[in-house]
């Protein structure tokens, strides 16, 4: 009887976060190249031979330096990038809630409500709140991007941001806007 074969161990770039032998093809080769030589010098025999055993460590310890200097030395906090395995970048989600009404069977609305999990609200005594407040029916339900957001029966889109902003004072008025048309329009 034959032997299972055994799973392959695969070492991650601690850069960019693709295997160790895809790195020359992700967007940040040149920041990996320190790493690589460091953690998988006979990968890459010709960056050693490039960059010297010696020049390595001083790369490394360069690209520390500068990073720490750099940060110190500006005025503006860096924003963190968080960055997902094959080097795509994670961007920060906008603090707005977004207010959109749809029309189903031509007389019936749903207005929906996205984003205000984001200033700390409960969703679940949010839709109770709307559903006690506007007397329809309100759930959260998971949207087209996967996200959770309010739907409510009936069109009180112009009622419910006077509503938002009395009831939780952490959303700002500003911040709030409507999706008319496919464009979004603030609710000031």
């Amino acid at each position: 009887m034959a032997e299972k074969p055994q799973p392959v161990q695969v070492l991650y770039c601690g850069v960019c976060g693709l295997p160790a032998e895809y790195c020359e093809f992700g967007p940040d080769f040149e920041k990996c190249k320190p790493w690589l030589i460091e953690n998988v010098p006979d990968l890459y025999p010709d960056l050693r031979k490039e960059a010297g055993l010696d020049d390595a460590d001083n790369v490394s310890n360069q690209l520390q330096s500068t990073s720490i200097s750099s940060s110190a030395g500006s005025s503006k906090p860096k924003e963190e990038v968080k960055r997902l395995p094959g080097g795509k970048i994670k961007k920060k989600e906008k603090l707005e809630v977004i207010i959109e009404k749809m029309t189903r069977n031509k007389r019936k609305c749903i207005t929906t409500v996205k984003g205000l999990e984001l200033f700390g609200v409960k969703l679940n005594d949010a839709s109770k709140k709307l559903g006690k407040k506007f007397a329809t029916g309100a759930s959260v339900v998971k949207g087209p991007t996967e996200k959770e957001q309010i739907d409510v029966q009936g069109d009180i889109a112009y009622d419910i941001v006077e509503f938002i902003t009395d009831t939780w004072p952490d959303v700002p008025e500003s911040a709030i806007f409507f999706i008319e048309e496919g464009k979004k329009v603030p609710a000031v």
